[in-house]
């Protein structure tokens, strides 16, 4: 009598996906800091719909109850709240987002064998784009600068960890600086961007100064505040 086959198990097959979550640091009077919150969506209204987001509770005491209204309030604003920093985890109850630690602004690489290499590779530090970036596409480069010889649609999105160039018209958003670099800067041939940030200040369509809509303008930040200005 043939001896049974035992089913051959499959290995789970796990795969790495980057996404850029926004962190959002609640301030004193936490009400306060939710009218900011209702004004961003107010004048770009969906900003948020998908878009994951973790909460940095390193600058304030919020009891239990507390961080659970908080959340709650940021349900009904249809924000989602992918994770917790900066807060205890005895405070966290188990149907609260998981408590995270050692965030960094990366992309995700599934590894592969290394090769033997006689010369160490470097990264490149900058991404060059020859065709536009159309609407609803998201161009991610978090090591260095980008810059796009076309234009970016709207409701596109472009992200660099150094500055971002545009040589045609910035309809979308375009965020840069997203590791801490506060010197990097936006330039574009036309502005009509709905959103620009650099190392989180940002600015939406509503207000940047309506004399420079559609002319060449670069942004930068000047302290803790965002400049826009046309390009001589």
């Amino acid at each position: 009598m043939e001896a049974a086959v035992k089913p051959q198990r499959q290995m789970v097959r796990l795969r790495g996906r980057s996404y850029v979550a926004f962190v959002f640091t609640p301030t004193v009077p936490v009400q306060d800091w939710l009218h900011e919150i209702d004004a961003t969506i107010a004048r770009s209204p969906g900003f948020f719909a998908g878009r994951p987001v973790v909460i940095d509770l390193s600058s304030v005491d919020l009891s239990q109850s507390g961080i659970g209204h908080l959340l709650a309030s940021l349900q009904d604003r249809n924000i989602r709240v992918l994770g917790i920093e900066g807060v205890e985890e005895a405070r966290l109850t188990p149907m609260m987002p998981p408590l995270l630690s050692g965030g960094r602004s990366c992309m995700v690489e599934p590894s592969a064998p290394k090769k033997p290499e006689t010369k160490t590779e470097t990264k490149p530090t900058s991404l060059l784009l020859e065709n536009p970036v159309r609407s609803g596409q998201t161009v991610i480069f978090p090591e260095g600068d980008v810059t796009i010889l076309g234009s970016v649609g709207s409701g596109a999105e472009v992200v660099a960890g150094g500055s971002i160039h545009v040589y045609g018209a910035l309809r979308g958003r375009a965020m840069a600086g997203v590791n801490g670099r506060t010197s990097a800067r936006i330039y574009c041939q036309k502005i009509e961007a709905e959103l620009l940030a650099i190392d989180g200040f940002y600015q939406t369509a509503d207000d940047i100064d309506a004399a420079l809509r559609g002319r060449p303008a670069q942004a930068w930040l000047q302290g803790n505040t965002m400049r826009i200005t046309a390009l001589n």
